[in-house]
């Protein structure tokens, strides 16, 4: 089986109802499109983007779950709820939820059972910072990443791995293209020994990632997509990213 491609957004804390406009204008453009495509807004957001979007084949995520069905977790949200208000996808121990809030490898994956649990796709982040990076540790910390993160039954259909180096995140910096075939080769072999399909599991690669850079990302072997952040804002640019995507498969 050979991996879908699929271009994911990342809102991250940012827009609110007005920004859904922005929607609007991606499915008018994109409302059929032949790669994979998913936004993943505010929780607050997710119920309002899914009846705006319908049934249209732009899938809606979450950029977190807690690892509990259910319980006394004030202002934390399951993944049964994120799959009631019609996400179908959610993003699980970005670098950002590691940092900001101590998220450990184990702590990820047993998020990533939840997910999996009810019925959504886990977009699972690995990467390194730039010290790791200077130091020659990378694809050690990718390695532990993808062991640690990944739980007992994840596979191609019930998730996605994105590799997003910390130092690239927003920057405007990118890694090279050889040190991203680099990394997504390494992926590739490290899922080889633990997960039975794992030629079919989607490599996206993240990390300011954006219009003018796109299709030299996905002319790499190995990357089938990307995880976007700001880029993924606004219709036009993100737009643009899918239609790379699109014209690389």
């Amino acid at each position: 089986m050979a991996p879908r491609k699929l271009a994911a957004g990342n809102w991250k804390m940012n827009g609110d109802l007005a920004a859904l406009a922005e929607i609007d204008i991606l499915c008018d453009a994109h409302g059929a499109p032949s790669c994979d495509v998913l936004i993943c807004p505010p929780a607050t957001l997710i119920h309002a983007m899914k009846a705006r979007i319908g049934e249209n084949r732009i899938a809606v995520g979450g950029q977190d779950c807690h690892a509990r069905p259910s319980g006394a977790h004030t202002g934390d949200i399951s993944a049964a709820q994120l799959k009631d208000a019609g996400a179908t996808y959610v993003i699980l121990g970005h670098s950002e939820r590691r940092a900001d809030h101590g998220e450990s490898d184990s702590d990820v994956a047993q998020k990533v059972s939840a997910a999996i649990a009810a019925g959504l796709i886990a977009v699972v982040c690995v990467g390194e910072t730039e010290a790791e990076r200077d130091s020659g540790q990378t694809l050690d910390v990718i390695g532990r990443q993808l062991a640690g993160s990944l739980p007992e039954g994840a596979n191609a259909s019930n998730c996605v791995i994105a590799y997003e180096p910390v130092w690239a995140i927003g920057t405007g910096r990118t890694p090279t293209t050889d040190q991203i075939a680099e990394v997504h080769a390494f992926m590739r072999e490290k899922l080889a020994a633990s997960v039975s399909d794992a030629s079919g599991m989607s490599l996206l690669y993240g990390g300011s990632v954006k219009p003018s850079n796109a299709a030299e990302m996905f002319a790499i072997a190995n990357v089938d997509g990307a995880l976007v952040g700001g880029a993924s804002l606004k219709a036009a640019d993100f737009g643009a990213i899918i239609a790379a995507l699109e014209a690389a498969a």
